[in-house]
C-alpha cells in the first residue's frame, strides 16, 4: 500500500485546462516524466530546487477544484508552485488577435494559458537534444537518457513508471562515448554538459526578467534563439518566446494567416505588432491544429534509432 502524500486542492478562478496546459511540458508520447492514468489525471515528476518529487493532479472541473498529491524531498514545493504550473501567472487580456483566424482559436480556446515550471535545466536538456533532429530521434534519445541515468520518481512513481531526469551533477559525468549510444551528437551532448557544470547559476535565471534570461541562455555556447525560446516558454510562461529557426513554426504560421508559408525573416516582422505577446500567436495557431498541407516526402529517421510514437517529419528547431 503506498503511503500518503502532501496534498493540496486549489480552486483556480478560471476553468483551467488543466490536462493542456500541462501537456506543454511533454516530451512526446512516450515521456517517462509525465504519464496520464486511467482516472485522468497526470503523474509527474520532477527535480525541484529540494530535490526529486512525484506529483498527481486530477481535475475536478465539476466542482471547480484541482486536487493535487506530492511525494518525495520536492513535494511540498511540487505542490506550491501548482498554480503556476498550471497558468495561473498568465493572462491574455492584454492579446489582441488582429486576425480572424486567431480570433476564432481564442473563442474556441477561451481559457488557454501558459505555464511555468520554474525549473530551468528540466527544460532545457530536452531542448537541447531536440536541435536540428526528427522528433523521432530526440524523443528517443530523451527517454533513453533518463532510463539511463536518470531515477524513478518517489513514492508511487514506479508503479506508474515514472521517471525523474538526471541531476546536473550526473550529467557533467557522462562519457562521450555514453552520449552516442543515446544518439546525442558531440556538438549537443557538449552544451548539455556545460549547461550542467553551472546549472545552479542557470536556475537562478527563473527570477529574471524573460529578455533578460535570453541574453544569459544565449551566452552558453550551443544555446541559441531556437533553444532559448523553448525553454523560456515553459520555464517563464514567457508570451513573447517565439521558436525562430523551428523547422515548422513560420511555415506554418504564415500559411494558417496569408496562405503563404514565412520564412523566419518574414515572420518576425509579422509578429513585430504583437510585441511583448508574439509568442500568443504560434501557440494559437498549434493550439488550432493549423499547419500547412505536408506535400513533399517527410525526413526519414535514422535507421539505428529505436522506435517512437512521433511522426519523423517533425524535425525541431535550433540550437
Amino acid at each position: 500500500m503506498t503511503q500518503a502524500g502532501a496534498t493540496r486542492v486549489w480552486r483556480p478562478d478560471w476553468p483551467c485546462p488543466v490536462t493542456a496546459v500541462l501537456g506543454q511540458q511533454r516530451r512526446g508520447g512516450g515521456d517517462p516524466t509525465m504519464r496520464r492514468d486511467d482516472a485522468g489525471r497526470t503523474w509527474r515528476g520532477s527535480r525541484t530546487p529540494l530535490g526529486p518529487a512525484t506529483l498527481v493532479v486530477e481535475p475536478r472541473p465539476a466542482e471547480g477544484t484541482v486536487h493535487a498529491e506530492a511525494w518525495g524531498p520536492g513535494a511540498d514545493w511540487a505542490l506550491e508552485t501548482l498554480p503556476a504550473l498550471l497558468g495561473a501567472l498568465d493572462s491574455w487580456e492584454e492579446f489582441e488577435p488582429r486576425h480572424p483566424v486567431l480570433a476564432d482559436a481564442l473563442r474556441r480556446h477561451p481559457h488557454a494559458r501558459l505555464g511555468r515550471t520554474g525549473l530551468l535545466m528540466e527544460s532545457l536538456v530536452p531542448s537541447i537534444i531536440e536541435q536540428k533532429v526528427t522528433g523521432q530521434e530526440a524523443f528517443a534519445g530523451f527517454r533513453m537518457l533518463v532510463h539511463r541515468f536518470g531515477e524513478r520518481a518517489p513514492g508511487p512513481g514506479a508503479e506508474h513508471r515514472l521517471w525523474v531526469q538526471p541531476a546536473a551533477d550526473v550529467l557533467r559525468t557522462i562519457p562521450s562515448w555514453e552520449w552516442l549510444r543515446l544518439h546525442v551528437d558531440p556538438a549537443r551532448s557538449r552544451a548539455i554538459v556545460t549547461a550542467a557544470r553551472v546549472a545552479d547559476s542557470l536556475e537562478r535565471l527563473v527570477d529574471l526578467a524573460p529578455d533578460d534570461a535570453d541574453r544569459r541562455l544565449r551566452s552558453l555556447p550551443g544555446i541559441g534563439v531556437w533553444t532559448s525560446a523553448e525553454v523560456r516558454q515553459r520555464v517563464l510562461g514567457d508570451p513573447d518566446a517565439v521558436s525562430f529557426g523551428d523547422y515548422h513554426v513560420a511555415k506554418d504560421v504564415g500559411w494558417a494567416l496569408t496562405g503563404t508559408p514565412f520564412d523566419d525573416e518574414e515572420l518576425a516582422a509579422y509578429l513585430e505588432p504583437w510585441r511583448p505577446q508574439r509568442g500568443r500567436v504560434p501557440a494559437l495557431v498549434a493550439m488550432a491544429r493549423l499547419h500547412r498541407p505536408r506535400h513533399g516526402a517527410r525526413m526519414a529517421p535514422r535507421g539505428h534509432l529505436p522506435g517512437g510514437s512521433v511522426s519523423p517529419g517533425q524535425r525541431r528547431g535550433g540550437p
